[in-house]
């Protein structure tokens, strides 16, 4: 078997892998605030999430993963090389995803995948590998890597905005509802749940999806930049896998870490959110959905009554965030390094 059809097969594999740590991580951050509002049993939520995150890819386009897939250029290199890039950043984004979950922090995939593609990217070929954008920004459009950022790190703040005001407007309409006007509330929480699964299925998914379009083109199987249909499949399959095994650890931090959450706290979280990563994938700019999420509910509980929020709790998921996209990259850095050692250099 052709060396470099080998590694390419392996690197896809590793891009499986990594989308399913990507749902197991982010089913968490979906279904935590239902289960701690007890508005579902938690195997009717993942179920629930589950359906829709496999949805999600299908019809949300592919506006995202055009902008993940080209921000680093590895086209007309050898395709050893360039698949060793690729490998490289997944794999650092594996590591971090699961560093993470051992320790029950919520995390974004996202950044670690787009750090791990720098730190591997800066490594083997220099600064000039990397599409940053900022060119294109001072004639007003968002490519490359200054939409990434944007997309990544003003979607956590849209976040936390959108759930102060929802949460402000869901106590001047339902404060005082009465117990059946309770339950119909309870029941929405099906609808929302549903919406937000759809939303991370519309917009993570998309990220394996530009990583195997970038692994195509480096390996000479396309001419241009494409994501064929059995890609669309294999990584909807495996993101849903994931959150099909949603990690518990992250459930605990996210629906009972923070502060008490009731119905009306999960509803407005999770409809913030979805609107949010909605949004977002419109535009083409990726975002995390654990950030979202997170920075939605604490948004949220600052509304109502932020001596009840955890901010202790809070402020270590926020440093998480912080070192996640340098560390990603020196990790990518790191293992290109050492494929650069075992294998690209005789």
């Amino acid at each position: 078997m052709d060396g470099a059809f080998l590694l390419l097969v392996i690197t896809i594999a590793v891009v499986v892998l990594f989308d399913f740590t990507n749902g197991f991580h982010d089913a968490a951050d979906m279904i935590a605030t239902c289960i701690a509002a007890r508005a579902m049993k938690p195997g009717m939520a993942i179920l629930l999430v589950t359906s829709f995150t496999f949805l999600g890819p299908f019809v949300g386009g592919l506006a995202v993963a055009d902008t993940v897939g080209q921000f680093v250029r590895i086209g007309g290199r050898p395709s050893i090389f360039a698949e060793s890039i690729v490998l490289a950043a997944i794999l650092a984004a594996v590591c971090y995803n699961l560093l993470t979950w051992k320790f029950g922090l919520p995390t974004s995939s996202s950044n670690s995948l787009v750090g791990g593609l720098v730190g591997s990217g800066l490594y083997a070929m220099g600064s000039g590998s990397v599409n940053w954008g900022f060119n294109a920004l001072l004639h007003g459009e968002l490519t490359g890597v200054v939409k990434i950022i944007i997309g990544l790190f003003i979607s956590p703040l849209a976040g936390f905005i959108g759930g102060f005001l929802l949460m402000g407007l869901f106590m001047r309409l339902f404060r005082r509802l009465s117990y059946k006007s309770r339950k119909l509330f309870v029941f929405s929480q099906y609808l929302t749940t549903a919406w937000l699964g759809f939303t991370h299925g519309t917009n993570d998914a998309q990220k394996g999806m530009a990583i195997i379009g970038m692994l195509l083109l480096s390996a000479g199987h396309y001419r241009v930049y494409t994501i064929p249909d059995w890609a669309i499949l294999l990584c909807a399959t495996s993101i849903t896998l994931g959150t099909l095994f949603g990690g518990w650890s992250i459930i605990k931090t996210m629906g009972f870490g923070l502060y008490r959450i009731r119905t009306m706290h999960s509803v407005a979280d999770q409809i913030g959110s979805a609107l949010v990563i909605s949004a977002a994938t419109a535009i083409g700019a990726p975002c995390s959905t654990t950030q979202v999420v997170t920075s939605t509910l604490l948004g949220v509980g600052a509304r109502e009554k932020p001596r009840h929020v955890h901010w202790i709790t809070a402020l270590s998921i926020i440093k998480g965030w912080l070192f996640n996209l340098p560390i990603s990259a020196l990790i990518g850095a790191l293992f290109m390094m050492i494929f650069t050692h075992l294998w690209i250099t005789p």
